[in-house]
C-alpha cells in the first residue's frame, strides 16, 4: 500500500469516525436501513458482500461517493442481474458511514 493510499485511508477513517462514531455504530446504520437483509459481511445474500465490495473497491479514493450515488439511485448489472431498489430514503450521511464501513471490511 502506498503512503498516498495510507493517507487516504487515513483521512476517511478519521471523517467516518467524526460522523458516524464507531465502526459498530455504522454496521447498526447498515441494519437499521435494512441493508443486511440483501448483505452480509462475508457471504452473497442477494447482493454481494461486504468483503467482495470491499476488495472491487479497494484503492479507490472516490468510491465512497461514488457508491453512495449507485446506493441511492438503484441499479443492476454491477453484481449480476438482480437489481437493487433505490435506497433514496438513507440520508447523506448515514448512507457514506455506511458505504466507508462495508469498504473497511
Amino acid at each position: 500500500m502506498t503512503m498516498k493510499h495510507l493517507a487516504l485511508l487515513s483521512l476517511a477513517l478519521a471523517a467516518l469516525s467524526l460522523t458516524a462514531g464507531p465502526v459498530q455504530a455504522s454496521e447498526d446504520l447498515a441494519k437499521k436501513n435494512g441493508c443486511a437483509a440483501c448483505h452480509a459481511p462475508a457471504k452473497k445474500v442477494v447482493g454481494p458482500s461486504w468483503h467482495d465490495v470491499a476488495a472491487k473497491y479497494k484503492g479507490d479514493a472516490g468510491a465512497v461517493d461514488s457508491l453512495a450515488g449507485k446506493v441511492k439511485a438503484g441499479g443492476k448489472g454491477v453484481w449480476g442481474n438482480v437489481a437493487m431498489p433505490p435506497q433514496a430514503k438513507v440520508s447523506d450521511a448515514d448512507l457514506k458511514a455506511i458505504i466507508a464501513w462495508a469498504l473497511s471490511q
